[in-house]
């Protein structure tokens, strides 16, 4: 994270106005927050328009967010130009209850109604000011055009800074996956510049913003060529949603991070009125909910067909291997109970993957990762889909640490660059951090097989060959495959114990004896 002490302080500020002034649901919060970034960074589009358009001598395009022309709200015959509405007007109203005035009347109608693009409407179409007071308002206005935002890098992270405030799981077992967790998975799938990428549970949007971020780093010839920067900003990324609240906040995260026209859609990705997109996406990243409500007639007879089953962890696996292409990864969490449950659509759905595609490993991870929003336990599915089979051995690896404590605080146990999959630790660092080490010894098994294959089963992590897995009905969880080696302690025997007890309150007893003696 790039930003510093003073705008974490900032943004702190600015959320604790919120509080003071009575909106204390953190999604509320964001949502506002959004809607706010979202008008200033249509003013910095239509900024940077003008200056393009001076440089060249050329004319604006005709879809500014600001035309020259006058703004008529819906259902109402009062009008005001649309330039009055940029950010930068905002910021000079005279007064409180003139800008309160503005955002009620002609901002929210505008951000619900200005947009040509109809899932842009659609993300809008419930936004209200929900802020109740211009003093509120006024606060956070000015609180926002106070944090310096003006690269992408510091606009994505003041943006993930606000998010990592969520601090209540949402419903339909929506919350957020701590982002080490998503870097982690991300690392392991190591986006290229020609993947599409999917996340049928997007929420905030924040594997798809780990993985923009990855190929700019890994793959910058992604960014100079027309076609691959095309591709980058409207193909590549894909999420969907059945929550707008997250949609419009996954939406700002993509676009702060710099892919302007990623698709986020609304989506009930598992009924049956849904897009196919059968064979769409090179890579799925994911962390589907585990115990969200489900409409069991309206769900995909297709999926159903898979797994007839209503436990959506199931149901999102059967769409996975739907929605990639022969050839895609995965790397999406599930709960334990997905590894070995021994329902018919357990076993049938964990023998799909084993038998017909390839199960690449699975990352066992410790059951406090998710709190405290939530304190099951999960594991990392690894796997490639072929459509053939080719699972030869399955590696596991036991996750027993992340970082930061297992408890609810999910403190920092070491320091901020001694954190996440990249860190460079010591050897007395890796009981605090098990991720750079999962990390190093998946590379390693792509290099070197025979490496990961030689190591025993008692360590941290080792692999299985498919048909033992098949022997023990496709059960996938690491504790049964896993040996511990326990150390022998020699006792002594009960009478040498009472010998030395006996001889302990001989001792005691002549103490208590020469005590009396000298009392007397």
């Amino acid at each position: 994270m790039t930003i510093t002490g003073e705008i974490k302080s900032q943004v702190d500020s600015v959320w604790n106005d919120f509080w003071s002034g009575g909106i204390s649901n953190p999604l509320e919060v964001i949502e506002q927050l959004t809607y706010l970034l979202f008008i200033k960074g249509l003013d910095e589009t239509q900024t940077r328009e003008e200056r393009q358009a001076n440089r060249t001598s050329n004319p604006l395009p005709d879809n500014v967010p600001f035309p020259e022309a006058s703004f008529v709200p819906e259902g109402t015959d009062r009008s005001l130009d649309y330039g009055e509405l940029r950010w930068s007007k905002l910021t000079q109203l005279g007064s409180a209850k003139e800008l309160f005035d503005r955002f009620n009347d002609f901002v929210f109608p505008y951000l619900r109604e200005h947009s040509q693009d109809p899932a842009h409407r659609k993300r809008m179409e419930g936004a209200r000011l929900t802020i109740p007071t211009p003093a509120l308002l006024q606060k956070a206005v000015d609180g926002i055009d106070a944090i310096p935002m003006q690269d992408r890098d510091t606009k994505g992270d003041v943006y993930e800074y606000m998010l990592g405030k969520i601090a209540s799981a949402g419903q339909n077992g929506q919350f957020r996956t701590p982002r080490h967790i998503i870097e982690f998975m991300v690392e392991l799938m190591k986006p290229t510049a020609t993947d599409t990428i999917c996340d049928p549970a997007s929420g905030t949007c924040g594997f798809l913003v780990a993985a923009s971020e990855y190929v700019r780093e890994h793959h910058p010839q992604s960014l100079t060529d027309a076609a691959s920067l095309a591709h980058f900003n409207s193909a590549m990324f894909n999420g969907f949603d059945f929550d707008n609240t997250m949609l419009r906040i996954g939406s700002m995260n993509m676009q702060l991070h710099g892919v302007s026209a990623a698709r986020i859609d609304y989506r009930d990705s598992l009924s049956e009125n849904a897009p196919k997109d059968e064979q769409a996406y090179s890579l799925i990243l994911a962390n589907p909910p585990f115990a969200g409500s489900l409409d069991y007639e309206g769900t995909a007879k297709d999926l159903l067909a898979v797994a007839k089953t209503k436990k959506t962890e199931l149901l999102f696996l059967s769409l996975f291997l739907r929605l990639l292409k022969p050839g895609g990864r995965a790397a999406v969490i599930v709960p334990d109970g997905v590894l070995f449950g021994s329902t018919k659509a357990h076993k049938e759905l964990r023998r799909i993957v084993v038998e017909d595609h390839k199960l690449d490993g699975i990352v066992s991870l410790p059951s406090g990762v998710f709190k405290p929003y939530a304190g099951v336990s999960t594991a990392i599915l690894l796997f490639t889909k072929t459509d053939s089979g080719g699972t030869d051995d399955v590696w596991f690896y036991d996750l027993q640490a992340d970082g930061l404590s297992l408890d609810d605080k999910r403190t920092p146990l070491l320091d901020d660059d001694k954190l996440g999959p990249a860190a460079e630790l010591a050897d007395d660092e890796h009981d605090k951090n098990n991720l750079p080490d999962a990390l190093a010894r998946w590379n390693t098994l792509g290099d070197d097989p025979d490496a990961e294959r030689k190591r025993a089963r008692t360590e941290q992590s080792f692999c299985v060959p498919m048909a033992e897995i098949a022997d023990n009905d496709y059960d996938l969880s690491i504790n049964r495959y896993k040996e511990i080696v326990y150390e022998r302690i020699d006792y002594p025997a009960p009478s040498e114990i009472i010998a030395e007890l006996e001889e302990i309150e001989g001792e005691i007893s002549k103490g208590l004896a020469d005590l009396k003696a000298m009392l007397r």
